[in-house]
């Protein structure tokens, strides 16, 4: 299969064979795949972020199972974001956190704050066994526009939200913290301040990924108001009565 990625070049799009789903224990799925040995896929990306795509390391995706449908992108306008009053307490609650934008280069801090996050937010999963080679796959990757900000509490760091930045809007990759903190929400706080983030860039999006209705790790984007989903043919304002149905 392939997709116009330029008027005068196709883009290869691949579907992947069945595996298990990554939500539901229970549930086999299928992704569509933008070629990973394709050398435009640094300038195509802020585009797949359009239709729904998705960064893991180099690899571009967006789930495409046969009997469900169940993962909805998401987006937050940025310009139209009002931030509600359990989010108001979240930001005055890490008033003290000082964030900093940095580099997608892994550090010896970053990497011991991830290894103590996974061990206690996902024992067991197989991603708490993950070494530095694998965090390098998963959150940096080759080609992509990385960037991690830092969350410092008197200048120890708590939280790390990996981060891309593209013409089109931030994606929100990944987020790892320190789980003795949280009593903050780093999780939301992070997500707050990507929001202002691309405020400051004047960037019009940030990219949550996939919305699911009832999974406790993901039904949490719809807080988050505007929001806009995806359809597979174009963005529309986030109605939970109708989307992942």
């Amino acid at each position: 299969m392939a997709i116009h990625a330029d008027p005068r070049d196709d883009l290869r799009l691949f579907q992947t064979g069945t595996h298990p789903c990554g939500y539901w224990p229970d549930r086999q799925a299928r992704d569509l795949v933008l070629d990973p040995q394709d050398p435009r896929l640094g300038v195509v990306y802020p585009m797949a972020l359009g239709w729904g795509f998705r960064r893991s390391g180099d690899l571009v995706y967006r789930p495409h199972c046969p009997s469900c449908s169940a993962c909805v992108p998401v987006r937050i306008p940025v310009a139209r974001f009002i931030p509600d009053r359990s989010q108001r307490r979240c930001l005055a609650r890490n008033a003290d956190i000082e964030c900093r934008i940095v580099p997608a280069q892994r550090t010896d801090e970053q990497f011991a704050l991830y290894q103590r996050y996974l061990s206690q937010r996902h024992a067991g999963g197989g991603m708490d066994q993950h070494g530095p080679h694998e965090f390098d796959q998963f959150l940096v990757g080759s080609w992509s526009h990385g960037r991690f900000m830092e969350m410092r509490l008197h200048g120890a760091l708590v939280g790390v939200a990996v981060t891309d930045v593209t013409t089109h809007g931030l994606s929100a990759v990944y987020t790892f913290f320190d789980p003795d903190q949280h009593d903050r929400s780093l999780g939301t706080y992070g997500i707050l301040q990507q929001i202002q983030w691309a405020a400051r860039e004047g960037l019009p999006h940030l990219y949550l990924g996939y919305w699911i209705r009832d999974h406790r790790k993901m039904d949490y984007k719809r807080r988050y108001r505007p929001l806009e989903a995806y359809d597979g043919r174009r963005w529309h304002e986030f109605d939970p009565a109708l989307d992942g149905l």
